[in-house]
């Protein structure tokens, strides 16, 4: 059953529309998805974490977990499971929600 908040300023998924983070959340407007644009969140819900994987990102070697829509199965973007440089630490335990993957709610 997922998880819905009263209140401004949440992001949806953009196929089903269950919430998944608040504006609140937001780290960075200056990240890169797959598709584009993407933001950094400290907390998301109703989603589902995927199987660890090493990728070889922007800012180098990180373990990160896909993350999907857990109404729809929708991949919204990651998590940071581990960063391997020192600089990049900060991102561990942090979502990456792509821009075209979520939908603003009561702005």
């Amino acid at each position: 059953m997922a998880e819905f908040i009263a209140g401004p300023r949440v992001y949806s998924c953009c196929n089903c529309r269950s919430h998944v983070s608040l504006h609140d959340d937001i780290i960075s407007k200056a990240f890169q998805g797959r598709h584009g644009r993407a933001f950094l969140f400290t907390h998301a819900m109703n989603i589902v974490v995927g199987p660890k994987e090493d990728r070889h990102l922007l800012t180098g070697l990180h373990t990160v977990a896909d993350i999907c829509c857990a109404t729809c199965d929708e991949v919204l973007g990651w998590k940071y499971e581990r960063a391997y440089e020192a600089l990049q630490k900060y991102k561990e335990g942090k979502f990456i929600f792509e821009k075209l993957k979520i939908v603003k709610e009561n702005w």
